[in-house]
């Protein structure tokens, strides 16, 4: 059972970029579909992107063309960067992990997901 920890958040300025973490203990994360979601105050989670464990990216469309999403050789950590970063991209960020044998496929809703890390602040000042 594979567990995730985020890092990476932090105060800064609009326009700025911030590269978030999230590193799985517990089990290779390559074997598992992976997620970035994230929670405004007031607001339910919503997706952000997403990743196959082929690679294949999946974007909501309020992020996409200024985050990425990846992961990394050593296959234990995720990755979310973060570009011209707005104010109304302040929210938790939490990473989501899914195991799955078809390489191919992404999850973009929260009910898909298994295992969630305990969430990492960005807060974007203007």
């Amino acid at each position: 059972q594979v567990q995730l920890v985020e890092s990476g958040g932090g105060l800064v300025q609009a326009g700025v970029s911030l590269r978030l973490s999230c590193a799985a203990s517990g089990g290779p994360l390559s074997s598992y579909a992976m997620g970035w979601f994230r929670q405004a105050p007031g607001k339910e989670r919503e997706f952000v992107a997403a990743i196959s464990r082929s690679g294949t990216t999946y974007y909501a469309d309020s992020v996409k063309g200024r985050f990425i999403i990846s992961r990394g050789d050593d296959k234990n950590t995720g990755y979310l960067q973060t570009h011209s970063l707005k104010p109304e991209d302040t929210a938790v960020y939490y990473c989501a992990a899914q195991r799955t044998y078809d390489v191919r496929i992404v999850y973009a809703t929260g009910r898909d997901y298994n295992y969630w890390g305990q969430g990492t602040q960005v807060t974007v000042s203007t």
